[in-house]
C-alpha cells in the first residue's frame, strides 16, 4: 500500500472533521441499509441469538479491517458490510438452510482472498477512464444529493433547518458545515423528543459458533451470487472512489484482507464485507479534511465506532436505526455535496471524452437492475462502450481514476 500524499505532523485540531466524518459514514451505514440484515434473519428464521452473533460479526469485522487497513496505508480506507448482499440474502435465506449460507459466505470469502493475491483485480481497476470513472461516481451519488431535498415534503422543517444551516455554515465557516448540521439535527431531534432513548440498556453482544455445511446448491445459489454481487456492487466502485480523491492504494491488500475478514467472521454470521464506496465518499473528500494526508484518520475513527457497535451488538445499532429516515437521507445528501460537484466537474473537463463521461453519469443516475445486478455495474458497462465506440479504443493504462458506489441508504438497489 502506498499513500498518495506526504504526511504532516498531526495536531489535536487535525481530528475533529476526519473523526466527524467517520461517525456520520457509521450513521449513514447503521441508519440507511442495515435493516436488511435483520430483515434476511427474519426470513432465516434466526434466534435472537443468532441475530446478535450476526450483529457482532458483521460490525467487528468491518470494524477491525477498516482501521487495520487505514492505518497501514494511511489513507481513509473503509469498509462496510455488503448492502447489495445483504438484499440478496433476504430472498436466499427463505430456501438455504442457515448452516448451508455459513458455508457459501465461506466460499465466497476465500475466492475474494484468492482474487486479491492474483491481483487481476488492481489492473482491471487501473484501465478505467478518469472520466468514465467521475461519470459513474456523479451519477450514482445523484440520488443521495436529490435525497437531501426530496424529504423536504415529508419533514420540511427538519429538512429546511439542515439545508438552510448547511448553507450559511458554507458561507461563513466551510469547515464546520457537515459538523455543524450533525449536531444541529440531533439536538433538534431529542428536543423534540423524535428519538426514543428511554428503552434502551446496553448489553454485550456474544457471538455465536455456526457449524458450515457445504451444498452444491449452496454454493450455485448463495456462494457463486454472492461473490458477483460484492465485486461488482462494492469493491469495483469503492475503488473507485478512493482513485477519485487521488489515494493510490492497491486493490490487492485491500480483497485479501477483507475476504480474509470475511472468512474468519463467516462462522459467526457475517455475510460480506468489503471495501465502501457511497460512505467511504463522506471519508475520502475536502470534508473530512483539507490536508489528504489527514483523512486517514478518518477510517481508523470509523473503525473504532464499528467495533463499539459491534460491542454493544443490537442496542446501538436500534439507536442508529431510531434516527429519522429523512435526516439520515438529508446529512448523507449534505455531506456529499462537494463530492458530487467535484465528480461532475471531473467528467465534464475533458471535451473528447465528455460524451461518453455524461452517458455514463445518465446510466448510473438511471439505476438500472438487470441479471441481479445493480446499477453500478451496468453504468460502467455502459460508459465503456460509449467511450470504446465513440473515442476508438479503450487506454491501455490510466493511473488516476475516478468514482462509483456503495449503498448507505433505503433506496433501490442501493450499495454500501
Amino acid at each position: 500500500m502506498s499513500s498518495s500524499a506526504l504526511p504532516s505532523p498531526l495536531r489535536l485540531r487535525d481530528l475533529m472533521h476526519p473523526i466527524v466524518a467517520g461517525l456520520i459514514s457509521v450513521i449513514v451505514n447503521y441508519g440507511g441499509t442495515f435493516i436488511l440484515v435483520f430483515q434476511a434473519a427474519k426470513v432465516a428464521g434466526l434466534s435472537p441469538e443468532l441475530t446478535a452473533s450476526w450483529v457482532w460479526s458483521v460490525s467487528i469485522g468491518v470494524g477491525i479491517t477498516g482501521l487495520f487497513l487505514s492505518w497501514v496505508s494511511r489513507e481513509p480506507i473503509i469498509t462496510a458490510w455488503s448492502t447489495p448482499a445483504a438484499a440478496f440474502l433476504v430472498v436466499a435465506l427463505s430456501t438455504t438452510p442457515y448452516a448451508e449460507a455459513v458455508g457459501a459466505y465461506i466460499i465466497s470469502a476465500a475466492a475474494f482472498v484468492l482474487l486479491g493475491l492474483s491481483g487481476c483485480f488492481e489492473k482491471l481497476i487501473r484501465l478505467i477512464p478518469s472520466g468514465v470513472a467521475a461519470g459513474l461516481l456523479a451519477g450514482i451519488l445523484l440520488q443521495f444529493g436529490i435525497g437531501a431535498f426530496g424529504g423536504m415534503s415529508l419533514d420540511p422543517v427538519l429538512v429546511g433547518l439542515l439545508i438552510a444551516a448547511y448553507v450559511v455554515l458554507k458561507r461563513f465557516t466551510a469547515r464546520y458545515a457537515v459538523v455543524g448540521i450533525l449536531v444541529l439535527g440531533l439536538a433538534f431531534l431529542l428536543t423534540q423528543g423524535r428519538v426514543e432513548l428511554s428503552g434502551l440498556a446496553l448489553q454485550f453482544a456474544a457471538p455465536v459458533f455456526t457449524q458450515p455445511e457445504f451444498s452444491i446448491n449452496a454454493l450455485l445459489s448463495v456462494a457463486l451470487p454472492l461473490f458477483l454481487i460484492t465485486l461488482t456492487g462494492q469493491y469495483m466502485p469503492g475503488m473507485l472512489v478512493l482513485r477519485n480523491d487521488g489515494f493510490s492504494t492497491s486493490a490487492n491488500p485491500i480483497l485479501t484482507v477483507t475476504g480474509l475478514g470475511s472468512l474468519l467472521m463467516a462462522p459467526f454470521g457475517s455475510h460480506a464485507f468489503n471495501i465502501a464506496a457511497i460512505t467511504a465518499a463522506i471519508c475520502t473528500g475536502k470534508e473530512a479534511s483539507e490536508d489528504p494526508s489527514k483523512r486517514w484518520i478518518a477510517g481508523v475513527a470509523a473503525g473504532l465506532f464499528y467495533i463499539l457497535v459491534g460491542i454493544f451488538g443490537l442496542t446501538l445499532a436500534a439507536v442508529f436505526m431510531a434516527l429519522p429516515a429523512t435526516f439520515i437521507t438529508t446529512l448523507a445528501g449534505l455531506a456529499l455535496l462537494g463530492t458530487i460537484g467535484a465528480s461532475l466537474a471531473s467528467a465534464m473537463a475533458d471535451v473528447k471524452t465528455r460524451e461518453a463521461s455524461l452517458i455514463t453519469f445518465l446510466a448510473s443516475a438511471a439505476n438500472i437492475t438487470l441479471l441481479g445486478i445493480g446499477g453500478a455495474f451496468w453504468g460502467l458497462l455502459i460508459g465503456l462502450a460509449a467511450y470504446a465506440l465513440l473515442n476508438g479504443r479503450l487506454p491501455r493504462r490510466e493511473t488516476m481514476v475516478i468514482p462509483a458506489a456503495d449503498v448507505v441508504v433505503t433506496t433501490k438497489g442501493a450499495t454500501h
